[in-house]
Parts: structure tokens; sequence; C-alpha cells
């Protein structure tokens, strides 16, 4: 079983991981999603967010755009980072189940200019 969570906002992967209303949780089995919960963002502070995904048991997050630290605690947890994604949460859990949904390395560097994170 694997654990897919995606950064989102009504649905839609978000483009800030941080700051993102709520991570779709959706577990996979035999490339099935078989269970989903949504998981409330319990607020952005640095480190946290990771660690916190990371303790719920999750393999995979998929965002708009993230901070590199985050990225790097992540990477310390052994989960797999895609960002770069949008459009709708549970297809983008889709296409990386199917191998189509690829990280474009797109890592915000300052907190303060959210546009830099949008294309």
């Amino acid at each position: 079983m694997m654990k897919i969570a995606v950064a989102s906002d009504n649905g839609e992967v978000t483009e800030h991981f941080g700051h993102c209303e709520a991570f779709l949780l959706f577990d996979v089995k035999n490339g099935e999603i078989v269970a989903r919960e949504s998981v409330a963002n319990p607020g952005h502070r640095p480190g946290y967010l990771p660690n916190f995904l990371a303790d719920r048991g999750v393999n995979v997050i998929i965002s708009g755009g993230m901070g590199g630290g985050a990225v790097d605690i992540f990477n310390g947890r052994n989960i797999e980072v895609i960002i770069g994604a949008r459009g709708d949460a549970e297809e983008a859990v889709k296409a990386y189940m199917k191998g189509t949904l690829k990280s474009t390395g797109s890592i915000c560097h300052e907190h303060r200019h959210f546009d830099e994170c949008k294309e």
C-alpha cells in the first residue's frame, strides 16, 4: 500500500504547499485508489508540515510549488516530492500512478513573493 498526499485548495492542486487549505490523502493499492481522506492544514510553520505528513505514513507528496526546506525534509524522510503539478488533485494522483506526472523541480525560494511560484 502507498499513501499519496496532495496539497490542495477546493480539490485542486495548490500553487503553494505550505498555504494549502487541506491535504488530500489517497491510499493506493495495486494501482487503484482504495481510500481517500482530507486533512485540514494544521498551520504553516517551518519544518512542521513535512514531518506531519511523514508521521501519517505519506510516501509521495504532490504540490504546485514548495520551498526548498520542505523538499529537503521530505527527502530526508524518504518521501518522493512531485512539484509543478496543477489541476484536479485526484487526476494528479492517477497521472502519478500511470507515470505521466513528473516533477518540474519548481522550488519556491521567497515565501514573501507568492507569485514566483506561478508560471
